[in-house]
């Protein structure tokens, strides 16, 4: 937690500070989620000695409701945008309009107009005042150079995000199945915990309801992008980083193996006999051996494997 808010504080610069302040003064809801995420396995190692291996879901569900609840006011907050990371990325308001660095020095490097090069040519080197204006005019080109996107890019102002109708009735049917996407993404985890609190881990209610929850939601953000790929609908364009979520979230699909009653019945069989089968070799079998006892510790935590 303390590397999470030092990270925070080293990336926001002077200068993206002073963007934001007009956005808000209060700490961001991507930074608490992070940090929620940071604290999630504390609590289920303590919740599980306080209260058992049964219990301890009550105080999982709890912080799954959180994150889902802060996830939710992130997508309200970005205009109904795609969540980064499941929200911890925040997003990029004008990605496409920022300059390039090469650009920024070409438009640096024009001649200047009549009026702004005679104030420096036009002063006489002897008279202090003509010294002191020529410096002052030295110092602001290399403040300029230094510092171009700070000189030259306005104070950006606060975008009013549109309500949820709006957003609706300006992208049609494509955005009510994006909106739904994102928002069975968002609750995933909270179903898949109050199942496993009412079934247990060793049904496959809960196991299936999950997956089902994430092939649906994925399966209709799918299909928004190919319509838009397809020419059929330019409402709602997906950049590159909303196409690269979309690929992180099918990896998270992976976790499935390591979850009850799949881990148990099929995932774990099979590391054993893969172990048994490398054993003989000398180094391939130690390492081989380790290996699989840490993804078997790991399985043990939800926290580790909710891929949420």
């Amino acid at each position: 937690m303390i590397t999470t808010i030092n990270e925070y504080i080293i990336e926001t610069s002077p200068t993206e500070v002073h963007t934001r302040c007009a956005e808000s003064s209060f700490i961001p809801l991507s930074l608490c989620l992070t940090l929620l995420k940071d604290l999630e396995t504390t609590i289920e190692v303590v919740a599980e000695q306080l209260y058992g291996e049964k219990n301890k879901w009550i105080l999982i569900a709890v912080t799954e409701a959180v994150k889902a609840c802060i996830r939710l006011a992130i997508f309200r907050k970005s205009g109904y945008k795609m969540l980064l990371q499941g929200g911890e990325t925040e997003i990029a308001e004008n990605d496409s309009d920022s300059l390039s660095p090469q650009e920024t020095k070409r438009r640096l490097d024009k001649p200047r107009g009549n009026g702004e090069s005679g104030i420096s040519n036009g002063q006489n080197p002897g008279n202090l005042q003509g010294r002191a204006i020529s410096a002052l005019s030295g110092f602001g080109k290399n403040a300029i150079m230094q510092h171009p996107q700070a000189i030259m890019e306005p104070p950006s102002k606060l975008v009013e995000k549109p309500s949820l109708r709006t957003f609706l009735s300006e992208k049609g049917i494509p955005g009510g199945f994006f909106v739904t996407g994102e928002i069975l993404f968002i609750i995933r985890p909270l179903i898949y915990v109050l199942l496993m609190r009412k079934y247990g881990t060793r049904s496959w209610f809960p196991w299936c309801a999950s997956l089902a929850v994430d092939l649906i939601g994925n399966c209709i953000l799918s299909v928004t992008l190919m319509s838009q790929h397809s020419g059929k609908s330019q409402q709602l364009p997906f950049s590159d980083s909303e196409k690269d979520e979309l690929k992180r979230r099918r990896m998270l699909w992976a976790l499935y193996l390591m979850r009850d009653p799949l881990f148990t019945k099929y995932t774990r069989q099979r590391l054993e006999s893969t172990q048994r089968l490398v054993q003989p070799v000398p180094i391939l079998g130690f390492v081989a051996e380790k290996l699989i006892e840490i993804l078997i510790g790991v399985q043990t935590r939800y926290t580790y494997i909710s891929g949420s």
